[in-house]
């Protein structure tokens, strides 16, 4: 049973810190552009523009996103509770994975919201 409780939290920290780190981005963009921490893209950079705008909708995407990968994933390894070792950990390890694969993909929505909202320049359409 140790075990389990273990992975539950392993797991779920992925979908807690993707929910803070949302909020923060959301309602706490860094207020200069840095290379040390935010959502740090060629396009997301050109300008404090383009920087507010990315911050914003990647926030608020992994606000989203966190929330929906927490629930499903407590309500997986609650529904493991008892199981054996190797099957909680099997599916402990594959939630992981798909919180991390979830996470990367936000890239996509966020690139494709700057190019459809700045030009190449970073100006607004």
């Amino acid at each position: 049973m140790s075990l389990w409780w273990i992975m539950f939290f392993s797991v779920l920290l992925i979908p807690v810190v993707t929910i803070l780190a949302g909020w923060m981005m959301w309602k706490h963009t860094p207020k200069k552009i840095n290379y040390f921490m935010g959502y740090r893209t060629p396009r997301s950079m050109m300008n404090m523009d383009t920087w507010q705008f990315a911050h914003e909708f990647c926030g608020r995407l992994w606000w989203k996103r966190g929330w929906l990968m927490l629930i499903p994933s407590a309500v997986i390894l609650i529904l493991l509770m008892g199981h054996s070792e190797s099957t909680i950990g099997g599916f402990g390890a594959g939630l992981s994975i798909a919180q991390c694969v979830v996470l990367v993909a936000s890239i996509f929505p966020i690139e494709r919201a700057l190019k459809e909202t700045f030009d190449e320049n970073g100006m607004r359409r």
